[in-house]
């Protein structure tokens, strides 16, 4: 039996293995930023959908958007195969059925705007499938993201696949450990990506927020501190301007706009400060 330390090891050494297998996918992973920025851009949304751990992780994901982004909770969502229930605890048998998958799908009113990612270590789960297919069917775009090769006729029914190959898991079939590492990791890229790529960031900074709390005011502040060489009380000044948006702010200050001067100026930059004030973004060590 190996011992602790052993293990650790091992796994460590397995674990190197996913950069390099989410690296060879990065053409995937920025084709399928580009559908998700193209939905978010025109009211779309994003779903993720799994079963069992690739489910979960969906759900992390998009539960994580609203608090780092101040996105909307119904832009990114997560479904999960045996519902709220099995995010908690396992629910055998839910995964097996196509039909229910594509049931999910048109619960929440599937249009040709949104984007589909279905998550899938093996790429085969029916559940995954029956909503990839339905979503082609409606006519939005059906991405699929695998840690196994895919079989051909499913691949070119689809608009995409990304397929994070990292080898056997320590735990034979565990999917939760690389290929769950790797999910993690590609999902990270979809939303961060998309959402820079749609102005909720300047430079590393988190600007798309709103003082709606202490804490949010305080970081708030802050950042206005840094971005426009400003003091705290100038800051506190330039929030209540802007009714608590940074973004219009740090716009407010650099182009010396009222508010609704800011606010026209952003709408015709697509939202991106960066776009619309010029010069280099900021970067800002933690």
């Amino acid at each position: 039996m190996a011992s602790a330390l052993e293990i650790v090891d091992i796994m460590n050494a397995e674990d190197r293995r996913v950069a390099d297998a989410v690296a060879a996918q990065r053409t995937e992973i920025a084709q399928a930023i580009g559908y998700i920025e193209e939905a978010f851009r025109s009211g779309g949304r994003l779903f993720y959908v799994g079963a069992g751990t690739s489910g979960r992780l969906g759900i992390l994901d998009a539960s994580e958007c609203p608090p780092t982004f101040s996105s909307d909770p119904d832009l990114v969502q997560g479904i999960i195969a045996g519902g709220e229930r099995a995010v908690f605890r396992s629910q055998e048998g839910a995964e097996d059925h196509p039909s229910h998958g594509a049931a999910a799908i048109e619960e929440r009113a599937l249009t040709p705007r949104d984007v589909v990612v279905g998550i899938a270590a093996s790429g085969t789960t029916p559940f995954v499938r029956g909503a990839l297919a339905r979503a082609r069917e409606i006519g939005a775009r059906a991405v699929l993201v695998a840690c196994t090769p895919v079989d051909d006729a499913f691949r070119n029914s689809i608009d995409l696949t990304i397929t994070a190959v990292a080898g056997p898991e320590v735990v034979t079939g565990s999917t939760r450990l690389k290929a769950g590492t790797a999910t993690k990791m590609i999902l990270n890229m979809l939303t961060t990506g998309a959402m820079i790529r749609t102005g909720k960031t300047f430079g590393n900074l988190m600007v798309d927020l709103r003082a709606t709390n202490l804490k949010l005011k305080d970081r708030s502040e802050r950042i206005l501190v840094e971005v426009c060489d400003v003091t705290r009380d100038e800051a506190r000044a330039l929030l209540e301007s802007s009714g608590g948006s940074v973004k219009l702010a740090i716009v407010m200050h650099r182009l010396q706009l009222d508010r609704a001067g800011a606010e026209s100026a952003l709408e015709a930059g697509g939202g991106v400060i960066r776009r619309v004030v010029g010069g280099p973004p900021p970067v800002v060590e933690a």
